[in-house]
């Protein structure tokens, strides 16, 4: 096993750092990585083990996923779908999931990851922004698709794996009638893999556009926060959906390229009970555990597990959750850093280097991360400044989907400006302060005010909005929303207001609260000035 490893554990970090060399191989292709090169030499091997909401378990072999992914690809191309053209995905945590992104993958085509709770608007921009040509999704959600399906000329091709309607192919009867042979696109480390789309402070969401590197940069920083992954009888899970970056390039995909197990429950709602009983049913014996999940299922009377590897991204633990993490996970919680634009940049591994009581980790290994002042020079240790990145890392992004422009401005020079800001100690610990925008934190989701605050203004009784985040014990945040009416107000509205946001773009990130106010804090150009609302400490 440890020969996969791209790191070995030497316990001296920066040894380990300054010995790394990246792999710069002249073909490469995540479906090749993560499904071909086992189902050529070990077809029987598990590579996914799927409960469903049942409780039933199926097992999937790497030779299983090989052909019906190829099936996949097949009727892909047979109604159209060409190399470089994007294919969107809105499922949950199925088989069929990775058997999209395998398709994908191995026509050349670019893979859209959207997540399920998002509603008719949320979708309509993504799929439009994006030239979705082809779209997979279940009949639970069909019919926000078939809803907005007039206003995406580009969508011309749409399956669904459960339920059939007229203009919608039905997913397995197509890969029935498919050849289980599929010649794969010849990419590089370059080609496009997929696009993720990530929340800013300004205007709509930004899609981020990866390379096929994405998956090899991940991998020194899975392999590290979980104690140098893979080992003998690991087992990945995630409650986190495999539509964001957390759950495809941190769990679903490392794991399918190390021959782990890969174990796929996403609960329609997070239960800490359910969630210890499946650690302890399945054997799992590695996991992401966002700090929302940490924090619920410490609120658990459910008996400890014993886990090899726990890790957690998103905000700084604190000891208490840590020593609770000891005790009740039997590991300690390796906090690890990143964004959908360059993931994995910082983190922990306790089998390398102790952690510190307020850092999120050094930097991680064939990643340089520095703090920058205003005027883009590094800073001294112990000096508060932005967190920036080297270009040039494999887990960085392409750009942004057909914004040069914004993509420009993630950057000062060499280095890639993750808008947060924070401070290096003398022995490399890194410790984050703040965010430098506006981007709110929640359940450990990335949440931009703009997309929520176009949606409220929306309604005919809305004049203005604006949207924060405030602090939260549970989710970290919560968004909560200052609204400027046209007329009267009352109980009645906010909770049309939510629900409103709930439809029309996603549960995760509609206020938790709203306020009425007569007028909100701006600047003399007329920018809302959000920070005026934000409660003072």
């Amino acid at each position: 096993m440890e020969s996969q490893r791209l790191v070995h554990n030497s316990k001296d970090w920066e040894a380990m750092r300054a010995g790394f060399r990246w792999p710069e191989p002249p073909r490469y292709n995540i479906a090749e990585q993560i499904c071909e090169r086992w189902a050529r030499a070990e077809p029987a091997r598990v590579a996914l083990i799927y409960i469903g909401a049942d409780g039933a378990r199926r097992d999937y072999s790497y030779g299983q996923l090989s052909k019906a992914s190829s099936k996949l690809a097949n009727t892909l191309r047979a109604h159209g779908l060409k190399r470089g053209e994007r294919c969107a995905v809105l499922l949950p945590q199925t088989v069929e999931t990775i058997l999209t992104h395998l398709a994908c993958y191995k026509l050349g085509a670019v893979a859209v990851p959207l997540f399920t709770l998002f509603g008719e608007d949320g979708l309509r921009y993504r799929l439009a922004n994006s030239g979705a040509r082809a779209l997979v999704t279940d009949g639970a959600n069909l019919h926000k698709v078939l809803a907005i399906r007039d206003d995406l000329p580009a969508l011309e091709m749409v399956y669904s794996t459960d339920a059939g309607e007229t203009g919608v192919h039905g997913f397995w009867p197509e890969l029935e009638r498919a050849s289980e042979s599929c010649e794969m696109a010849e990419t590089t480390l370059y080609d496009p893999a997929f696009i993720s789309y990530t929340s800013g402070t300004t205007g709509p969401p930004k899609g981020a556009l990866h390379g096929h590197k994405v998956l090899l940069g991940h991998l020194p920083g899975v392999e590290t926060h979980h104690n140098f992954l893979p080992q003998k009888g690991d087992r990945l899970w995630t409650p986190a959906d495999w539509a964001w970056m957390g759950g495809l390039t941190n769990v679903m995909m490392p794991a399918l390229n190390y021959g782990v197990p890969l174990v796929a429950h996403r609960f329609a709602r997070f239960d800490p009970d359910e969630a210890f009983a499946l650690i302890e049913r399945l054997d799992i014996r590695n996991a992401f555990l966002p700090p929302t999940a940490l924090k619920l299922m410490r609120q658990s009377s459910a008996k400890p597990v014993k886990m090899r590897s726990v890790g957690s991204g998103g905000e700084a633990l604190g000891n208490e959750l840590l020593d609770w993490g000891r005790a009740r996970l039997g590991t300690t919680i390796n906090e690890f850093y990143g964004q959908t634009e360059c993931n994995l940049v910082l983190g922990n591994s306790v089998a390398a280097f102790a952690p510190r009581t307020g850092s999120t980790g050094k930097a991680s290994i064939g990643a340089e991360v520095v703090i920058l002042d205003a005027e883009g020079q590094k800073l001294p240790n112990g000096e508060m400044g932005e967190i920036a990145v080297r270009r040039g890392i494999p887990q960085m992004f392409l750009g942004y989907w057909q914004e040069p422009e914004k993509t420009a401005e993630k950057f000062s020079g060499d280095w890639l400006l993750t808008g947060d800001i924070g401070m290096r100690d003398e022995d490399g610990y890194f410790h984050f302060s703040a965010r430098a925008d506006d981007v709110i934190t929640s359940s450990g989701y990335r949440i931009g005010p703009s997309e929520i605050e176009d949606c409220l203004a929306g309604h005919p009784g809305v004049a203005m909005a604006a949207v924060i985040g405030v602090p939260d014990e549970v989710r970290t945040e919560i968004v909560k929303a200052f609204v400027v009416l046209n007329g009267a107000g009352d109980e009645a509205l906010k909770r049309e207001l939510i629900l409103r946001v709930r439809e029309r773009i996603s549960p995760h990130v509609a206020p938790r609260e709203i306020e009425f106010i007569d007028k909100l804090p701006m600047t003399a150009t007329g920018k809302i000035m959000r920070r005026e609302l934000k409660p003072k400490s």
